[in-house]
């Protein structure tokens, strides 16, 4: 016997299996579909119903995931909300850092400038301004190097001067020989001088180191002590110099004797010794 499917609403608006099945028997007459079987089919679909709906334990937990991730949405917001403030927060700070180490370098700046300005002559400095501060230093540590230099070379002259006096002291020296009985002698002169007169004629002899200008000043000097030079011979052994005047004393002339001559002498030679050293101050 074929089963035919019959398909009822989920809601029957109240009416009772029983009287469904009456009904149906009364509208097709003799129904082949008995009452056990139509009760049984009911139940199977209105399983298949129920099972259809998710359950409410199901609906509760889907509204819970639902409002879950709402809440970890709204928390990542927040996240990004103070992760953005963060990052604000810490450019700020970067900013007013830097802010306060430039301000620091300036006054440790304009310091440095300032004493640089103080250790300087007022004439190296026109303008106060940065540029002309550090150009007066750079012309002021230039002039100080030359001077130093200036410096080191009169050190050496001293030196040598030293050494020169010491080897002219010295009885080793070959043109010590050339002066008998002098009436000065080194030291404490700084030279040797030794004079002799025959009658208008004088003869002088000089023994020193070499010296600047010593030559001509002496030339000078004699002349102006009216003793005409009527001939020269100079010897040279360095650092040593040896000179011979063959001297007219003129009839003018207020040096009568060999000592006054000397002593004459004597101050020329020691008058230009003190020009030397004021030089090499």
């Amino acid at each position: 016997m074929a089963l035919e499917a019959v398909v009822f609403p989920h809601n029957l608006l109240g009416c009772n299996l029983k009287d469904l099945y009456e009904e149906e028997q009364a509208f097709y007459g003799n129904w082949d579909v008995s009452y056990s079987s139509m009760k049984q089919g009911f139940e199977e679909w209105n399983t298949h119903s129920l099972n259809l709906s998710p359950p409410t334990h199901e609906i509760e937990c889907a509204v819970e995931v639902a409002a879950a991730g709402k809440k970890e949405g709204s928390g990542r917001k927040k996240r990004r909300r103070s992760k953005a403030m963060k990052n604000k927060e810490e450019v700020e700070s970067q900013r007013m850092t830097h802010i306060a180490v430039e301000r620091n370098r300036r006054k440790q700046m304009n310091y440095y400038l300032a004493l640089l300005r103080s250790l300087m002559p007022s004439s190296y400095v026109q303008r106060g301004d940065q540029a002309s501060i550090i150009s007066g230093a750079i012309n002021f540590v230039k002039e100080l190097e030359q001077f130093l230099q200036f410096l080191e070379v009169q050190k050496q002259l001293k030196q040598q001067i030293k050494s020169e006096e010491q080897t002219f002291s010295s009885k080793t020296n070959p043109l010590a020989c050339f002066l008998t009985s002098p009436q000065y002698s080194s030291p404490p002169s700084i030279a040797n001088i030794e004079v002799g007169i025959v009658e208008s004629h004088a003869n002088l002899k000089m023994l020193s180191c070499r010296r600047p200008k010593q030559l001509l000043k002496l030339v000078m000097g004699l002349q102006n002590l009216q003793l005409t030079i009527l001939h020269l011979n100079v010897t040279s052994v360095e650092p040593m110099v040896l000179y011979s005047f063959n001297l007219k004393v003129e009839d003018d002339c207020q040096l009568n004797s060999v000592d006054e001559i000397a002593a004459a002498v004597h101050e020329i030679v020691l008058k230009n010794q003190e020009e030397a050293e004021i030089l090499l101050r």
